[in-house]
């Protein structure tokens, strides 16, 4: 059965994968806010730290899990570069039919979902949560609103 699952790309569980790509720790307090909003709705999530953890495991996990959160900080007028490899693992290996949400993080010019939603762009029967979240340096309190309201999406 997990064959046939691989196969034609079905998740095996329903879970949420929330990979981040942190510059000075706000990105990542957002994704650790999701994570812990997830969990106390019973949902099952994994926290990946994409500068700093096995790529590959994240990328196995976002292939087994049904839904799929970005969170990355602005980076030279784009994503920073972790989150960027990790896009370009998932669409060279036909990442689809999962959910995602975005969480970009920039203090003046915020860049990032724009360019992680072109990236996915290489990805098929990919459903974007509206909107996606734009934390401006740290999190404020509209910013922890609006990620209870993707965990509620991500839920359903």
């Amino acid at each position: 059965s997990l064959y046939t699952a691989w196969a034609s790309y079905i998740p095996e569980e329903e879970g949420v994968v929330i990979a981040y790509a942190s510059i000075y720790g706000n990105t990542k307090r957002a994704a650790e806010y999701l994570y812990s909003e997830l969990y106390s709705r019973g949902m099952k999530a994994v926290l990946y730290d994409l500068a700093r953890c096995d790529m590959h495991a994240a990328v196995a996990d976002s292939f087994r899990y049904s839904s799929l959160v970005l969170a990355a900080a602005s980076y030279n007028a784009d994503v920073f570069p972790p989150m960027r490899e990790f896009i370009s693992k998932l669409t060279e290996r036909g990442y689809t039919g999962r959910k995602v949400g975005i969480i970009e993080n920039g203090s003046w010019a915020p860049s990032a979902a724009k360019a992680m939603i072109g990236l996915l762009s290489g990805a098929k029967n990919i459903t974007l949560i509206e909107p996606s979240i734009t934390v401006t340096s740290a999190m404020t309190n509209e910013n922890k609103a609006e990620i209870s309201h993707l965990a509620n999406e991500l839920c359903k």
